[in-house]
């Protein structure tokens, strides 16, 4: 068991739902303080009864947020339910009754609230599982899923105290932030004596949470670090969290064996990863075949339906070994699942009608056995 790597998958460890986890992880403190404090730059609270690893990323990336949130309003809900549980005391029962009431005069100048929405009780639902989930909340009677079956549906829920320390804390005013690049601007706005450990923190953030790390040109601060401390980087990687860091021209990669690895992976053992690597094998190929041209950042501009073209000829040549499902996908679908894939794994951005193909195509492709289909080479 790697502790500090298991700070870093979960979101925070409760001592009254996994004891022994608490507890190792807990021992181990001394071994990774340090790293975390000096290289990452994160915050471990540790309470009698909870430890958490604030991970602060270095930029925001499509893949981070609640994964089983799907509408903006999930989030909307969950800050309200959040300021809700600041005036209750920890064991203190309340009803869903009372919630609900209060999400909606908290909410109702800034969004249409309607619980006779299904849409809406499903966003509610969804919030409440994620937080029956962390422990913020427990279910003393009832269930939360009957709500979005039928209004009026009553659930008496006890707060566990945990709440309080879901939301990170900034030492400058957020009110008048608009977006994500105000946190990350002020994330690393700091004094001239402290530039340096900032960019320490952002090249370990990325490459400890982020499949890729990215930069434009030579000259760019953190890469420049990178290359010139590549020795130390990936020692204390290593020793930390394993690993083995792999620098090229525009990239950098936290590379583990199939073996000994945190987190989610690429590729897995499922349908659509194969689908990727089946594309960045076809991608590969065109490049040799001078079809495709790199730009000098490493990267492949082209048009949308030049990648739509690619993924379909992918699917066209290789679909009879895919699962039923993704045989029986239709297009428009499969071009999305294939684009949000890989625009998770950063493999891709969209700019407007253009696809940015990034480094990390590169790095993994595969290819079916040459006796494919009856010894048919393809």
């Amino acid at each position: 068991m790697n502790e500090v790597r298991t700070l870093i998958e979960q979101f925070w460890i409760c001592k009254d739902n996994d004891k022994e986890t608490y507890y190792k992880v807990k021992r181990d403190i001394p071994n990774f303080q340090r790293f975390v404090r000096e290289q990452l730059g994160w915050k471990l609270i540790h309470t009698e009864n909870l430890l958490k690893l604030e991970k602060r990323p270095a930029h925001a990336e499509p893949f981070m947020g609640i994964q089983e949130f799907s509408d903006i309003r999930d989030y909307c809900i969950l800050c309200v339910v959040l300021m809700y549980l600041e005036d209750k005391e920890e064991q203190e029962q309340f009803l869903l009754s009372e919630l609900i009431d209060y999400v909606e005069t908290q909410l109702k100048s800034y969004m249409q609230i309607d619980w006779t929405s299904f849409t809406q009780r499903k966003s509610l639902v969804r919030v409440l599982l994620y937080m029956e989930k962390l422990q913020m909340l427990r279910v003393y009677e009832g269930s939360s899923e009957a709500f979005g079956i039928e209004a009026g549906q009553e659930v008496l829920y006890e707060n566990t105290g945990y709440s309080k320390y879901f939301a990170t804390s900034f030492p400058t005013d957020i009110s008048g932030y608009e977006s994500w690049k105000d946190f990350e601007q002020s994330d690393f706005e700091e004094l001239q004596e402290q530039r340096g450990s900032a960019r320490i923190n952002r090249v370990y953030r990325q490459l400890v949470v982020c499949p890729s790390f990215y930069w434009e040109n030579s000259d760019d601060g953190d890469a420049y670090y990178l290359k010139n401390q590549r020795q130390w980087v990936g020692k204390y990687l290593e020793e930390n969290v394993g690993g083995m860091l792999e620098i090229y021209k525009n990239s950098a990669f936290l590379m583990l064996e199939e073996s000994d690895y945190y987190g989610a992976v690429h590729p897995r053992d499922a349908q659509l990863p194969e689908v990727v690597l089946l594309i960045c094998a076809g991608i590969r190929q065109q490049i040799d075949e001078g079809k495709l041209d790199k730009q000098e950042n490493e990267c492949i501009v082209l048009p949308r339906e030049i990648f739509t073209e690619l993924v379909m000829d992918c699917r066209n040549q290789w679909e009879r070994a895919w699962s039923k499902e993704y045989r029986e996908m239709d297009n428009h679908k499969m071009l999305e699942n294939v684009t949000e894939y890989m625009r998770n794994w950063m493999m891709l951005r969209e700019k407007g009608e253009q696809v940015i193909l990034l480094p990390a195509v590169g790095r993994l492709a595969g290819m079916y056995p040459d006796d494919f289909q009856g010894g048919e080479k393809q």
